[in-house]
């Protein structure tokens, strides 16, 4: 998938192989999926775009001579290795089949597999003492501060900057050191991932390196571009149109539209929204006191950061699940009928503190997915959709410390009443 949503672009770098040097012989120490994948991909080229192997098809075959050529070369001078496992065996036979399939295909053009074999690059380490070799592979892969997502998606969206704008790199990287790594980890890991998870029913406890697929979005990049991303570049456009650019390169802040759950753009309009979210968040306890005036608002807003158990991690949980919906309420509808939307987040959030002994990280992403209000916000048009929704009444448990979260819920009607 890398190298055929890349070839347009400039060298690629496909990772890291260690060699171990012994008797003329270089051993992999590091690197051995990835170099037989690459042989696999080789031999599945020559056995599918050459003139006169067994599985060549009329529009399959390789044209250009010079490319015709490189390909025979590398494909004759491919080792045999030989696996004793049967269980590698397997793997191996099934992994050709895929990439067979994959190569065969007419869209897996000449322009492909000359990016593979002349844009492609790995990084490769040569070393002599075998106790070295291993030394660096442990420290190559377990060793040292892991990398953050956050730090990932970073790597990914700079490069994805048009060639045109390479001259706002230095803005953007510098807007996104300014901020403390923990910061943008607790940005991403509390707030984008599980807004944008929830909306869509998914789980969103940890975000990990598994996790960035969800903050990458559709390139600018002048290419093939399907229907559905017209309308973003269009507001991408508009935005740039009626803000040019200062005389040191860089931009008045741009006013673009984003939305939690709305489709990333990549390169620069990323690190915007980043920026966005982060001064929109900082941001929530000054605008939900200044709009939210009325009702039972102000009165939650104050139990809320007093009541005496606030600072357990369960109520912590809990928290998270009130400012996160109130977060994705105000993107989406401003500070219309928020005070409504704080009473409606309050009920729905906290009486899982109220109906549960101990409030873990499974039981507040269970709760956000079972009786799922961020879906619900995600696919209302009007506030109205959002706030008519109704809640049963609770029976409470017994909690030290949430007393006055009870005594609220008690004089909002939400307690189950005997009478």
């Amino acid at each position: 998938d890398d190298i055929t949503l890349r070839h347009t672009e400039g060298p690629y770098r496909l990772g890291t192989v260690v060699f171990h040097r012994e008797d003329g012989r270089r051993n992999i120490v590091d690197g051995q999926q990835r170099t037989l994948t690459l042989m696999l991909i080789t031999h599945a080229l020559a056995n599918t775009r050459l003139r006169g192997k067994p599985d060549a098809r009329a529009e399959a075959i390789v044209h250009t001579p010079a490319l015709h050529d490189m390909l025979e070369t590398l494909a004759a001078g491919l080792p045999e290795p030989h696996f004793q496992s049967t269980v590698s065996q397997t793997h191996i036979r099934e992994n050709y089949q895929i990439i067979r399939r994959r190569v065969a295909r007419p869209e897996f053009s000449e322009a492909i597999i000359a990016f593979l074999y002349r844009q492609c690059e790995v990084v490769w380490f040569e070393l002599d003492d075998i106790s070295e070799a291993f030394q660096f592979f442990d420290s190559q892969n377990a060793r040292g501060r892991d990398i953050e997502p956050h730090d990932l998606l970073k790597a990914f969206h700079l490069r994805e900057f048009p060639p045109e704008e390479d001259h706002l790199k230095a803005a953007s990287v510098h807007q996104w050191e300014a901020s403390e790594s923990d910061a943008l980890s607790l940005l991403f890991a509390e707030h984008l991932y599980r807004i944008r998870n929830w909306s869509r029913g998914e789980a969103a406890r940890h975000f990990g390196k598994a996790d960035i697929a969800l903050f990458k979005g559709v390139s600018i990049r002048p290419g093939r571009r399907h229907p559905h991303i017209e309308a973003l570049l269009l507001a991408h456009h508009c935005v740039d149109a009626h803000h040019p650019q200062r005389e040191d390169g860089s931009r008045l802040a741009p006013p673009f539209p984003f939305q939690l759950t709305q489709t990333v753009i990549n390169g620069r309009r990323f690190f915007e929204m980043v920026a966005h979210y982060q001064a929109r968040i900082a941001q929530l306890p000054q605008a939900l006191r200044e709009h939210a005036r009325e009702g039972f608002a102000p009165r939650i807003l104050d139990v809320l950061e007093s009541y005496p158990g606030r600072r357990r991690r369960g109520d912590r949980f809990t928290r998270a699940l009130f400012d996160n919906l109130l977060i994705a309420y105000l993107d989406k509808f401003g500070p219309d009928a928020v005070s409504r939307a704080v009473e409606k987040a309050f009920i729905w959030a906290y009486r899982l503190r109220l109906t549960k002994g101990s409030v873990q990280l499974a039981g507040m992403d269970n709760h956000a997915r079972e009786h799922n209000l961020f879906r619900r916000l995600h696919e209302a048009l009007v506030p109205a959709e959002f706030l008519n929704v109704e809640f049963d009444s609770i029976q409470a448990r017994e909690v030290s410390g949430i007393e006055p979260i009870t005594d609220l819920f008690r004089d909002m009607d939400y307690l189950e009443r005997h009478d």
